[in-house]
């Protein structure tokens, strides 16, 4: 808790039987109320390990969900829990718990309401070993979306994100994808309210235990990204109409 404001992490887990502990056991609790682990139908026993680690709330699903699907719960079980600001962390550690006093504090008092965690300000995403490809589509997508959304992102696509329950609440984040491009309709509907988002600099690690989508999964997903982009232009101009945007 901060200033009043109680905090909850949240843990989407896919398969994260191999860097679930290591993740959880740098996650700060003295600033933590809860941390919450929802498994997406898991095929490895990371929702067992979860509990085995003390994690008090352990959701999983009776089918795989998708990664979208995934932050829906997260996201309604914090809020059901009366979280003031809620964190999400990746558990397979691509990204390191220990920003988050950082990302927390930030939002405790009221500087910004949203914050992300970014590999591309400073050196952090090849260093951390992020694959030519990605980069160069991360950057291409990055200034597209600035384009048309009307920002100054350094990028999108960061798993690493906190927010206010404010701002969850004031989105419609259900109606969105249960896919990997719910990531960048949420970032669509921040803006779209007029909230402002916050960026750090946040090193990154790529491993082979480390969560990542495959080529074609990726090429899917940029064109979404592209599609997204473009309905937010045309709903800032009057011309889309959508609940995404109420």
């Amino acid at each position: 808790m901060i200033n009043g404001k109680r905090i909850a992490v949240v843990l989407p887990a896919y398969n994260a039987e191999k860097t679930l502990e290591q993740t959880y056991r740098e996650i700060p609790m003295d600033i933590v109320d809860f941390v919450i682990l929802v498994d997406d139908f898991s095929k490895d026993n990371t929702s067992e390990l979860a509990r085995k680690l003390g994690i008090e709330y352990v959701y999983r699903h009776r089918e795989n969900l998708g990664y979208g699907g995934n932050q829906k719960t997260c996201f309604n079980q914090a809020l059901q829990l009366g979280a003031d600001i809620i964190i999400m962390l990746h558990p397979d550690y691509q990204y390191t718990p220990k920003l988050l006093h950082s990302m927390a504090y930030l939002i405790a008092n009221d500087v910004y309401p949203v914050v992300f965690g970014s590999r591309i300000l400073g050196m952090g995403a090849r260093k951390g070993g992020m694959p030519l490809y990605k980069y160069i589509a991360n950057r291409f997508l990055t200034f597209f979306q600035n384009l048309m959304i009307g920002q100054k992102l350094s990028e999108y696509h960061t798993g690493y994100r906190a927010f206010s329950a404010e701002v969850l609440k004031s989105i419609d984040y259900m109606s969105n994808s249960n896919d990997f491009i719910f990531d960048n309709q949420i970032i669509s509907q921040i803006f779209f309210k007029n909230y402002e988002i916050a960026e750090i600099t946040c090193p990154t690690k790529y491993f082979p235990e480390a969560s990542s989508i495959n080529f074609s999964r990726s090429v899917k997903y940029g064109f979404g990204v592209l599609r997204v982009s473009v309905l937010h232009f045309l709903a800032r101009l009057g011309i889309y109409k959508s609940k995404m945007y109420k």
